[in-house]
C-alpha cells in the first residue's frame, strides 16, 4: 500500500518564482523537481516522440527510486490510425529509461470523442498487445465507458484504469475508485467548468483545489491503496504552479490520514 504523488509535466515557465527559482536554467528544472517529488508524467511525448537519448538523460538526473510515466503520442489516442507507428517508436525511445529501472508505464489519455464501442475496445486491445507486459494506464473522458464491462475488459487485457477528478459536466466521468490491476492511478484535472470545453490547455486546467476538496478523496484513495501494490496520484492543474501546491497538500493529507 504505497502512494506516489507528482505532477503532470514539470517544464513550465510560469512555475518560476512559484516553485522553481527565477533564474534556474530550463535544463535544470528536472534536477530541481526530483528533489521534491518521487514521480512525474512526461507530457512532451504527446506532442513529439523524444530521442532515446532524451529519456536516457532524464533517467540520469533522477534518483534510483524516482519513476516516470510517459504519455503516448496524440496520433495513438486522438487520431487512432490503423497504421500508427508512433507507439512502436515510443517503445523504442523509452528503452534507456526501462533499463534504468525508472519507467513506470504508459499513459493513454483518450478524448471525449472516443466512445465505448466494439471498435474502440478492439483498438484498445491492439495498443495493449503492442506494449505487451509494460503497464498501460488508460484514461477515458466519455461517460459511456462507465460500465462494469469496461473494468472487466481492462482487467482481462492487463490495462490499468485511470480515475479522474474533473468538472462535473454532462457526459464526463465522476470521481471513482476503480482498480483493474496491481497498480492504481488517479489524475486531478481541476474543476474549471467554465473553460473545460472551449478553453485552452492553459485555461482549462487553471484551478486550485481547496483542502476540503482534496479531503473528499481520502476515503476513496485509502480504498484504492488497500487494493493495490502502488497507486500513482498526479495533478494536471499546472497553471501558475497550482499542481505543485495541490500535490504537496495531498501528500500531507494522505500521510496524516494513513497515520491515524
Amino acid at each position: 500500500m504505497h502512494a506516489v504523488i507528482g505532477t503532470c509535466g514539470y517544464s513550465y515557465e510560469d512555475w518560476r518564482g512559484v516553485f522553481y527559482p527565477e533564474n534556474l536554467p530550463k535544463g535544470k528544472m528536472l534536477d530541481f523537481y526530483v528533489q521534491h517529488f518521487k514521480a512525474v508524467e512526461i507530457n512532451s511525448s504527446y506532442y513529439a516522440i523524444p530521442h532515446p537519448a532524451v529519456f536516457h538523460q532524464m533517467g540520469l538526473k533522477a534518483p534510483s527510486d524516482f519513476e516516470f510515466v510517459v504519455k503516448v503520442h496524440q496520433t495513438t489516442t486522438h487520431e487512432r490510425q490503423k497504421d500508427d507507428t508512433a507507439l512502436t517508436k515510443l517503445l523504442e525511445a523509452v528503452k534507456p529509461m526501462r533499463e534504468a529501472g525508472k519507467f513506470a508505464g504508459f499513459l493513454a489519455q483518450f478524448p471525449y470523442s472516443f466512445k465505448n464501442s466494439g471498435e474502440s475496445r478492439d483498438y484498445l486491445k491492439s495498443i495493449s498487445d503492442k506494449v505487451e507486459t509494460l503497464p498501460l494506464f488508460v484514461e477515458f473522458r466519455n461517460l459511456t465507458w462507465d460500465q462494469p464491462e469496461t473494468y472487466q475488459f481492462l482487467q482481462e487485457n492487463q490495462m490499468l484504469y485511470v480515475n479522474v477528478d474533473e468538472p462535473q459536466l454532462k457526459g464526463l466521468l465522476k470521481p471513482q475508485e476503480i482498480v483493474t490491476g496491481r497498480l492504481g492511478y488517479v489524475r486531478f484535472h481541476g474543476r474549471n467548468s467554465q473553460d473545460w470545453w472551449e478553453g485552452t490547455n492553459q485555461t482549462r486546467y487553471d484551478y486550485l483545489y481547496s483542502k476540503p476538496e482534496l479531503n473528499e478523496w481520502l476515503i476513496g484513495l485509502s480504498r484504492i491503496l488497500k487494493k493495490t501494490y502502488k497507486t500513482y496520484i498526479f495533478f494536471n492543474n499546472h497553471p501558475q504552479g497550482k499542481a505543485i501546491q495541490n500535490a504537496s497538500m495531498m501528500r500531507e493529507l494522505i500521510e496524516s490520514y494513513l497515520a491515524d
